[in-house]
């Protein structure tokens, strides 16, 4: 990019944020605005922002975010509270996310029948982890009831870390049946290291930087910008040095997460300033990046197909594991519904995506990526512009329930972006 678009860009992200308070709770979600401006700029339209989805430094980006995502996401949430009192998030994680991929792999196997199961298992997984940003409207409304509200924010959270191991697996048998030459023995070795020192790595940086930030805090050494420049380094550390060791860095960052954020002494408000500022930023530039270069490369390669999977992976697929996951629960129908239709798809399958096509041998690559640009791209359209107005007639139907298990007090839990659910103003 020449110096005149990198200006216009930066135009538009300047109009975003003077307009920012006002498009709260609209249908003009960040998500979906920041995706229409890298159409509108890349190949898919005026072409004045020409971005290389293969370029090294756009994958930097994307690494960068992952790790920031997944450490933070995982850092924010309160185990012991989910332990408690947050049952809903918790069948949606243990029972849902399974049946949702086992349900995907299905269905994927059925409409293409030229992908083998691995990469039928894999474009399920890419497609498993849902992203709380694209309804934001849905986690800050405060006529939702917060237990429901917590429930997509938690889920959201972790869903993504749950969901990696399962896709680098994927991606790496989906190599191996491709007929690379490395044994099974050699993939199956490979795996075990991947999965076990990450997590070590992680459970280590984590803990200890946990320790060192509460002893600087406490001593007065560390401000809190620099406590959450901190938090970068932390996360990077778990990924550097479970790479380094042979383990997988992008687990190693989601554990270290969930470990430095429950090993926390002191309340981390400098995480969530962190993330509404410099993880913002990271997250809209993804978007950006995804509608200048993703978008267009997917639409070349577009198949009815390809869109009806899309529609299936954000309708069908979701909705009906979510609901044999939450039966016994005692929440109502309207609940079921709503609960499985927000589960947008965003920020981690594009990410994931992006991983994939860098460092796996998949055989049905530009296959792989047009069902999840398509899905991605679907997503963004339909949940951003469903999010409010669902929210508003949910939380009004709530209302004349009653007391009922939907209305039962939760914990509060931190929001990606955002100190808490119920700080945030009514949409």
């Amino acid at each position: 990019m020449d110096l005149a678009t990198i200006a216009i860009l930066g135009g538009l992200f300047l109009a975003y944020s003077l307009v920012s308070g006002k498009l709260e709770g609209t249908v003009l979600t960040a998500p979906l605005l920041f995706v229409g401006f890298g159409f509108v700029a890349g190949a898919g339209g005026l072409g004045f922002a020409d971005i290389d989805v293969g370029h090294s430094t756009i994958h930097i980006i994307a690494e960068l975010t992952l790790i920031l995502v997944l450490f933070t996401d995982a850092a924010r949430i309160d185990l012991r509270s989910v332990r408690a009192d947050h049952n809903l998030p918790v069948r949606m994680l243990v029972i849902g996310l399974p049946l949702a991929i086992a349900t995907g792999t299905f269905v994927a196997a059925a409409l293409f029948p030229a992908f083998s199961i691995w990469e039928a298992a894999l474009l399920a997984a890419l497609l498993a982890p849902t992203d709380a940003a694209l309804g934001q409207s849905v986690v800050a409304a405060k006529a939702v009831p917060l237990r429901i509200r917590q429930a997509i924010n938690i889920e959201s959270g972790l869903n993504d870390g749950i969901a990696l191991p399962a896709v680098l697996l994927l991606a790496a048998l989906a190599g191996a049946a491709h007929g690379a030459s490395t044994e099974a023995g050699d993939w199956l070795r490979f795996g075990a290291l991947q999965v076990t020192l990450g997590p070590i790595a992680g459970v280590i940086v984590g803990f200890l930087g946990a320790r060192v930030l509460d002893e600087a805090s406490e001593r007065g050494w560390a401000t809190v910008a620099f406590q959450g420049i901190g938090i970068l380094s932390v996360s990077v550390l778990a990924f550097v040095l479970a790479e380094l060791v042979g383990g997988n860095g992008f687990i190693s960052a989601f554990v270290g997460g969930l470990v430095f954020g429950n090993a926390l002494r002191h309340p981390c408000d400098y995480l969530f300033e962190f993330m509404e500022s410099e993880g913002q930023l990271l997250m809209l530039v993804t978007f950006l990046v995804f509608g200048a270069a993703l978008l267009p490369e997917g639409l070349q390669h577009i198949d009815v197909m390809f869109v009806v999977y899309g529609v299936l992976s954000l309708t069908l697929i979701r909705m009906i594991p979510i609901a044999l996951s939450l039966v016994g629960s005692g929440i109502r129908l309207p609940t079921f519904l709503f609960l499985g239709w927000f589960g947008p798809r965003g920020l981690a399958s594009i990410l994931f995506v992006l991983l994939i096509l860098e460092e796996a041998d998949v055989p049905h690559q530009a296959e792989l990526l047009a069902i999840t640009v398509i899905t991605v791209a679907l997503s963004v359209i339909f949940h951003g512009i469903s999010a409010a107005p669902l929210a508003s007639a949910y939380g009004r139907l709530t209302e004349r329930m009653g007391e009922c298990e939907e209305m039962r007090e939760v914990s509060d839990v931190p929001l990606r972006s955002g100190p808490s659910v119920s700080e945030n103003p009514e949409s």
